[in-house]
């Protein structure tokens, strides 16, 4: 282990990966008061050395690291990543790819709906997971080596792990599977929060479409605050305080002021941020029809409820003859969208899914396929 605080160490290192098929990499971060995560630690190890480069060191320039990134003749390993290629994505405008996420892979292999680091560190590296230093507050300086150490086995296991995990996708033929479930992490959407799409995150029933167009503008400042000024968006204004704003929606600073745990910058103009009341009255002065439409969900015929428990059976039986995690098959409402049309659009009629069960399913309502029991085992027969 090697740890990295000057820009010509860090270049020297990176200078040895650049031959390597893949590397290991992981995060420490800290994101306790701010929108954005601080990344305070990276780690990162090809098959033979490992480094810790101190991000926060004065002076340093990750250049070669993000080039090691950029890569693509290079996988890049991770567990659990989306955190870590947020972090990435924001530090540096730019996603890692190639990648291999080592948790999908293992719900691919039979391992279970998100396993953890470390069981797959017991079950496949035949190793422990030093525990002592799980709550660091990793911006502090200078770290000890037993944090150092602890930070290092992230990622000196999971060279192990994706090892053992690659042999067995390669051994069952389910390597294009991973291929796809990694599409979504290497979407950039996926890190970032439009302010004029996080009015989404809330739940609202309401089918008012000047409500939704108040919590779609006071949400939108919201996250535009938060992310200018860094802070968690609660800090900002908690999500109920949004909803009771759109629900009676102030007219003047003196109104404003008379609503419960309304911060005091929401009471002013920030540069560039128009106020929150500027955001308000143009919602209030705006034609209906240029309102958000309800979110109406498409209603499920009555009667589905017994086709859909068939077809939970149907998964957990096909899903534990493969070894594959339910989750990452079909959720509750895939299985509801599937029992009520056959030509459904959701995932377990697609790619490698529908080969799995969205096939098997489709047949088993049409009657092309049995469900029985025997010695307790859950029998799936075709009727030819």
């Amino acid at each position: 282990m090697k740890t990295i605080t000057d820009t010509q160490n860090l270049v020297q290192a990176m200078n040895s990966l650049r031959g390597a098929e893949f590397v290991t990499v992981d995060t420490e971060f800290k994101r306790t008061n701010t929108y954005w995560p601080i990344l305070c630690l990276i780690q990162i190890a090809g098959p033979n050395d490992a480094y810790i480069i101190d991000p926060l060191a004065k002076g340093i320039d990750l250049a070669s690291f993000y080039e090691i990134m950029a890569d693509t003749n290079i996988l890049k390993v991770f567990h659990a990543s989306r955190q870590d290629l947020e972090i990435f994505w924001h530090e540096n405008g730019a996603l890692p790819h190639p990648v291999f996420d080592t948790q999908i892979a293992s719900m691919v292999c039979g391992f279970g709906d998100s396993v953890g680091y470390e069981t797959l560190v017991n079950q496949l590296a035949n190793a422990q997971v030093d525990k002592s230093s799980r709550f660091t507050d990793w911006t502090r300086r200078p770290l000890s080596k037993q944090q150092l150490n602890y930070a290092i086995g992230d990622v000196t296991h999971l060279r192990v792990i994706y090892e053992r995990l690659a042999e067995m996708l390669e051994e069952n033929g389910r390597t294009s599977w991973l291929d796809e479930e990694m599409a979504d992490l290497e979407n950039p959407g996926t890190y970032f929060t439009v302010p004029e799409d996080a009015w989404r995150r809330l739940k609202t029933k309401s089918n008012n479409r000047r409500f939704l167009g108040l919590v779609k503008a006071i949400a939108g400042w919201r996250e535009t605050c938060a992310q200018t000024s860094d802070v968690p968006r609660n800090r900002v204004m908690r999500d109920d305080i949004v909803m009771e704003l759109a629900a009676h929606p102030p007219h003047n600073t003196e109104e404003l002021k008379k609503v419960r745990n309304v911060p005091s910058q929401a009471l002013s103009q920030k540069k560039g941020i128009p106020s929150l009341l500027d955001c308000i009255a143009e919602v209030q002065n705006s034609n209906e029809t240029s309102l958000p439409e309800p979110r109406r969900q498409k209603k499920l015929p009555k009667g589905i409820g017994p086709t859909v428990d068939l077809l939970k059976v149907l998964l957990k039986q096909k899903c534990e003859a493969e070894g594959v995690a339910q989750k990452l098959v079909a959720n509750v409402s895939d299985l509801e969208h599937l029992a009520a049309d056959d030509a459904a659009d959701v995932k377990a009629l697609k790619g490698w899914r529908k080969e799995l069960f969205g096939s098997d399913a489709i047949a088993l309502k049409k009657g092309k396929l049995t469900l029985s029991v025997s010695r307790n085992q859950i029998i799936v027969s075709r009727l030819d």
